[in-house]
C-alpha cells in the first residue's frame, strides 16, 4: 500500500493545561501524576481497589504498533519486550519519534509505567509491552509502505493477547475505493482468529472536517472515542457510528521518550492507551475468558449504555471498576465482533484454498502455453455463507460511515482546557505542553 494513499501517523495529542515544573500530588489523592495534570481515571475506577483485588495487568502482553518504545526508561525497565521495527533493524525498544515527546513512549507509560516521574504511573503496571515500531509520518521509520498490515500479524503471532494501534490515517473516497485497507483488514480479522483484541484510536478531528480513519474504521477494531474528567465527549474526539465506546482522553499525563521529560496531553490516543490497559486488568481477572468475552464485559458494563452506538459516545463510557468487578455473563453480546463474523469466516475459508497444483515436469520448457491446472477445492458452505453476507455486511460497514465528505489532511485535536503555555508544535501539526525536563528543541 503506497503511502500517498495511506499516511498513517501517531494521533495528534493536544497540550492540556500544564505548568513546567509541576510536582507530584497530594499524598491524600488517590490519583497519581502531576498536581495540574492528575490521572483522575485512577479515582473515577478505583484502580488501587482493582489491583488490590488482584487485577494488575499479569499475563497479558500488549504489542504496542507506533513509533516504539524507549525501553531504557527506568519507569519502563523489564516492561518491555523484544519486539519488532518495521522500517530499520531493530526490536522495537527504540522510539522512532524525531519529537521529544516520543508518541510509542507516551502511550507505553499510561499503559505499563512503574511510578516514577511526577508520579505518573501506568494503569496495568504487571502488564508487558510489545513493541512494534512502523514507519509512521514524524519518525525515523521511513518508507513506501507503513506496514501496519504486516506488524498485525507479527503481533498476534508473538503471544499479543491485546493489539492497541493510537495511530490513524484518513480514507478519502476520491482516492481510496474501501474505507479500510484490504490487507489491514484482512490481517484485522487474523488477529481476531488468534483470539487478540484490537484497539485503534477514532481520531481526533471531531471537531475539524470528521474524516473517517482506519484503523478505527476496520471491521472487528474497537474504536475508542475520547471524553474529559466530567464524562463530555471532547471536542476533537471523531464522531462517526463506527466509535465503540469513549475513554478518559483530556488532560493526560505521560512520559516523553528522553528521560526525565514528562507531558501532558489530549487525544483519542490516550484513550486509547488507557482502554487498552484497563482491558488488560480485565483479562488479568478472567484468564479463562476469550477476547470475544473480554470486549463484551467491556460493552456490557459501559457508563450510560446504549442499543445503538451514537456518533459521539458509540455504546457508551468506559468504567473500569464496573468492567473488572461487574457481574457479566459469559455470553453477553459483543456487536463488534457480530459485525466482522461472517468476514472472519469468509477470509479464513479463503485462507485455506490450496494453490492449484503445477503441471508435471516434462523437461520442456515453454514461453508460448500455460497451464490452467484443475479448480481449487473452497470449503463451500464458510465460502457461501460468507459471499452471501458480504454484501449486506458491506453495506453495513458504508452505512457506518454516514458521514460528511472525507478530507485529506489530518489536524491536531482542538484544545478542551486553557493552554496556559504555547505548545510546541511538530512538523504534522500534533501539539503538546511539557511539564518537566529540559524545554524542547523549536
Amino acid at each position: 500500500m503506497r503511502a500517498a494513499s495511506r499516511l498513517l501517523r501517531a494521533a495528534a495529542c493536544l497540550g492540556a493545561a500544564a505548568v513546567v515544573g509541576l510536582v507530584a500530588g497530594p499524598a491524600a489523592s488517590a490519583a497519581p501524576g502531576p498536581v495540574n495534570a492528575p490521572e483522575y481515571w485512577f479515582d473515577s475506577w478505583h484502580v488501587p481497589q482493582l489491583w488490590q483485588a488482584g487485577a494488575r495487568g499479569q499475563g497479558v502482553t500488549i504489542a504496542e504498533i507506533d513509533t516504539g518504545v524507549n525501553a531504557q526508561l527506568p519507569e519502563l525497565a523489564g516492561q518491555v519486550l523484544s519486539g519488532k521495527d518495521f522500517g530499520q533493524p531493530g526490536n522495537g525498544q527504540v522510539d522512532r519519534s524525531t519529537d521529544p515527546f516520543g508518541h510509542g513512549t507516551a502511550m507505553a507509560s499510561i499503559m505499563v509505567g512503574r511510578k516514577g516521574t511526577l508520579g505518573i504511573t501506568g494503569i496495568a503496571p504487571d502488564a508487558h509491552i510489545l513493541p512494534i515500531a512502523v514507519p509512521l509520518s514524524g519518525t525515523t521509520d521511513k518508507a513506501p509502505d507503513d506496514h501496519v498490515a504486516d506488524a498485525i500479524r507479527w503481533a498476534a503471532d508473538h503471544g499479543a493477547k491485546i493489539i492497541t494501534m493510537a495511530l490513524g490515517g484518513v480514507r478519502d473516497p476520491k482516492v481510496n475505493s474501501e474505507p479500510c485497507p484490504s490487507d489491514e483488514q484482512s490481517a484485522i480479522y487474523y488477529a481476531l482468529r488468534k483470539g487478540a483484541i484490537l484497539f485503534a484510536a477514532a481520531g481526533n478531528r471531531g471537531g475539524t472536517g470528521n474524516a473517517v480513519e482506519q484503523p478505527g474504521v476496520c471491521l472487528g477494531v474497537v474504536a475508542v472515542g475520547a471524553v474529559n474528567r466530567n464524562d463530555k465527549v471532547a471536542s476533537f474526539s471523531a464522531r462517526h457510528k463506527y466509535v465503540t465506546f469513549d475513554a478518559p482522553g483530556v488532560g493526560v499525563p505521560s512520559l516523553g521518550r528522553i528521560p526525565g521529560q514528562a507531558y501532558a496531553g489530549n487525544g483519542t490516543s490516550q484513550a486509547t492507551a488507557l482502554a487498552s490497559g484497563l482491558t488488560a486488568l480485565v483479562w488479568s481477572k478472567y484468564p479463562r475468558l476469550n477476547g470475544q468475552q473480554i470486549v463484551a464485559r467491556l460493552l456490557a458494563t459501559l457508563d450510560n449504555r446504549t442499543a445503538h452506538p451514537t456518533p459521539s459516545y458509540g455504546y457508551g463510557i468506559l468504567d473500569g471498576y464496573r468492567a473488572v468487578m461487574g457481574n457479566v455473563p459469559t455470553n453477553a453480546a459483543n456487536p463488534v465482533y457480530a459485525r466482522a463474523a461472517p468476514f472472519v469466516e469468509r477470509d479464513l475459508a479463503f485462507s485455506r484454498t490450496p494453490p492449484a497444483p503445477k503441471p508435471a515436469a516434462t523437461g520442456v520448457t515453454s514461453t508460448g502455453t500455460f497451464d490452467i491446472g484443475t479448480a481449487p477445492r473452497l470449503e463451500v458452505p464458510q465460502v457461501i455463507l460468507g459471499l452471501c453476507l458480504g454484501i449486506a455486511g458491506l453495506l453495513a460497514l458504508l452505512a457506518l460511515l454516514f458521514v460528511p465528505p472525507f478530507l485529506r489532511r489530518r489536524r491536531p485535536a482542538a484544545p478542551d482546557e486553557p493552554r496556559p503555555l504555547s505548545p510546541t508544535v511538530d512538523e504534522h501539526g500534533v501539539e503538546w505542553h511539557q511539564i518537566l525536563g529540559p524545554e524542547p528543541p523549536q
